[in-house]
């Protein structure tokens, strides 16, 4: 079974400094269609203007990824990590028992655009951590990088969830294949550009929902950037 999310039907919030697309239920944005999929619980499209951010604030038994798409995202958290995350970076923090952190956009005069992904893990009461990881473009051209798993494979980040996350970039010819367990569920989220997804055309912000299907191909990329999520049903 095939869904299609336009990137239009998603929630929005402008708080000014912020400028957020929630693609499920998140915050004063409440559908009680989209509460999740499978274990995936967020994604949220952010736009931070500079010199702004989120300040300190807690989490608790989450798994969080950040995907930077341009600018730079300054982190400070309460296990003593001070970082900035450009672009190409993956960033995991395991929230466990809990944690303190902050995001800022310091960069004078530019915007920070990222994702922020929330997959409910598959154990809780952990102590917190942090992973960061650079994964160049040519890894995801025309590819679908492994980018976080539950083992670390392939250099990936390791989520404590029963999730794996792929990166892609597709344009012109490049063409894409994965094939699915038709007991799990795939989400397929276009960050930018114009692609086809097992025969649905899908624009920048758009979601490809898949249940009970065998085959995902991605083809007609047109600068494309993809995420794709294998997800516990």
């Amino acid at each position: 079974m095939l869904t299609v999310r336009k990137s239009q039907d998603r929630g929005h919030a402008d708080h000014g400094w912020l400028h957020s697309f929630h693609s499920f239920s998140f915050a004063g944005y409440y559908d009680p269609a989209h509460m999740g999929f499978g274990n995936l619980r967020v994604i949220n499209e952010d736009r931070i203007a500079p010199g702004t951010g989120f300040g300190t604030h807690g989490h608790r038994d989450m798994e969080i990824i950040s995907y930077v798409l341009s600018g730079e995202l300054a982190h400070k958290d309460s296990m003593g990590n001070i970082k900035g995350i450009p672009p190409g970076d993956v960033q995991r923090m395991s929230a466990g028992t809990g944690v303190q952190h902050s995001e800022f956009n310091h960069a004078e005069g530019q915007t920070t655009h990222f994702l922020q992904i929330w997959i409910e893990p598959n154990v809780r009461g952990i102590p917190p951590s942090y992973e960061q990881k650079t994964f160049a473009e040519a890894e995801k051209r025309g590819a679908l990088r492994l980018v976080a798993s539950p083992d670390g494979a392939r250099g990936s980040v390791k989520i404590h969830a029963d999730a794996a996350l792929y990166a892609g970039l597709l344009d012109g010819e490049e063409s894409v294949t994965l094939v699915l367990n038709t007991a799990r569920k795939t989400y397929v989220h276009l960050v930018r550009g114009t692609l086809n997804a097992n025969g649905q055309a899908l624009s920048g912000g758009d979601a490809l929902l898949l249940e009970n299907e065998t085959t995902l191909s991605l083809t007609e990329g047109h600068d494309a950037e993809v995420l794709v999520f294998d997800l516990a049903a």
